[in-house]
């Protein structure tokens, strides 16, 4: 059995990681010059959107063998909408940095694995598949998936972001759900330090925002952080993606073919997270061609994860200022508590099944 891993992200190096544990050296091929040789942003793991994983720097360290060291732990996060604010105080996750930082998550997993990478690589995925006896796709999109009539488009997504200096406090992330700066979006700011953060913003590319300026949303956004945080905040480095797929395959394995990460649709819908689902999708292929596992049945968890997340990116489009508002001051009390924080429930699930009647007959969402 010869391997192919084509892409050296986090789906494609948690594969090859899984695999030499199990005695199997795969092929990972990689269009870049190096792994992480992208932008720089800040990520988050949000344990609300993992449940019922409670810490998933833990799970993938103790269940999977693949060893990650976030930034920091997020304590507090602050959520605004354009009148009311919520503030959530415990352990919430994890925030972590992506792209060409020396302390990434892809710079990490890349030490963790002895395969052989080849950078700079023009190889197609036909050209593997005709080379090698299994090939797992890890490219970072749907496009091969979408190429090959397995991947269900359900929105695409434009996002602005920018890496900033000021003061910030390590453990506290910052959101916005006000559509004045960010329509049927949503905006994040992501401390990477205690001197250097991460804010973005993103919008649907929807009708409604078919004439929406991306870069005077972003002005916009970035005079209210100034302002909010009292602060200059000079921009270091910035990054930007146009019409970003997301979707889901309806096949996650087409003959010997795995569809994994964002390729399979690791990226939630809701609030665009996705990274222990994309690790965990890399493992997933890995335990199949191990002989330890049916992939096709062990991605039906993130599947029905995924799903959840897109009937609350649904009920969000339907939403105006004035409904997210109201949610904020909902969860002002003991219900942003129960809901952040509680270790049984699954507000994602939870949710999902009160709003997907509803949904359904709005939009016709089916799962």
């Amino acid at each position: 059995m010869e391997i192919a891993i084509m892409g050296g992200g986090l789906s494609g190096l948690a594969c090859a990681i899984t695999l030499e544990r199990n005695g199997i050296t795969p092929t990972i091929f990689e269009k870049r010059d190096k792994v992480g040789d992208r932008f720089v942003n800040g990520e988050v793991l949000m344990d609300i959107f993992t449940r019922p994983v409670q810490d998933c720097i833990a799970s993938l360290s103790n269940e999977y063998g693949i060893y990650l060291k976030p930034l920091s732990s997020i304590q507090k996060m602050e959520l605004f909408s354009k009148n009311e604010k919520v503030v959530i105080e415990g352990h919430l996750g994890f925030i972590n940095v992506r792209g060409r930082k020396v302390d990434s998550f892809e710079s990490q997993l890349v030490q963790q694995i002895k395969s052989p990478i080849h950078y700079n690589s023009e190889k197609t995925y036909e050209q593997l598949q005709h080379e090698y006896t299994h090939v797992v796709l890890a490219t970072g999109d749907g496009a091969y998936a979408k190429k090959a009539k397995n991947f269900r488009e359900d929105l695409s997504v434009s996002i602005k972001g920018a890496t900033v200096e000021g003061s910030f406090d390590r453990y506290t992330v910052m959101a916005w759900i006000d559509y004045d700066f960010s329509p049927y979006g949503y905006c994040f700011l992501i401390p990477y330090s205690e001197t250097e953060a991460n804010i973005s913003l993103a919008i649907p590319d929807f009708p409604e925002n078919a004439n929406v300026n991306i870069d005077n949303l972003w002005d916009n956004f970035y005079r209210m952080v100034q302002s909010q945080l009292k602060e200059e905040l000079p921009i270091t480095d910035e990054f930007q993606i146009t019409n970003y797929l997301m979707g889901i395959c309806m096949s996650p394995r087409i003959g010997n073919t795995f569809y994994v990460g964002n390729n399979f649709g690791t990226m939630m819908p809701f609030m665009g997270f996705g990274q222990y689902a994309s690790i965990i999708s890399g493992v997933n292929a890995a335990y199949d061609l191990c002989g330890n596992g049916n992939y096709e049945g062990l991605m039906e968890p993130l599947r029905q994860s995924y799903e959840d997340g897109l009937v609350l990116r649904r009920a969000m489009e339907q939403l105006s200022n004035e409904g997210i508002d109201r949610i904020v001051r909902l969860l002002q009390g003991n219900w942003g508590e129960k809901i952040f924080l509680s270790k049984t429930i699954n507000p994602l699930k939870v949710a999902s099944h009160f709003l997907r009647p509803y949904i359904k007959m709005k939009k016709g969402v089916t799962s």
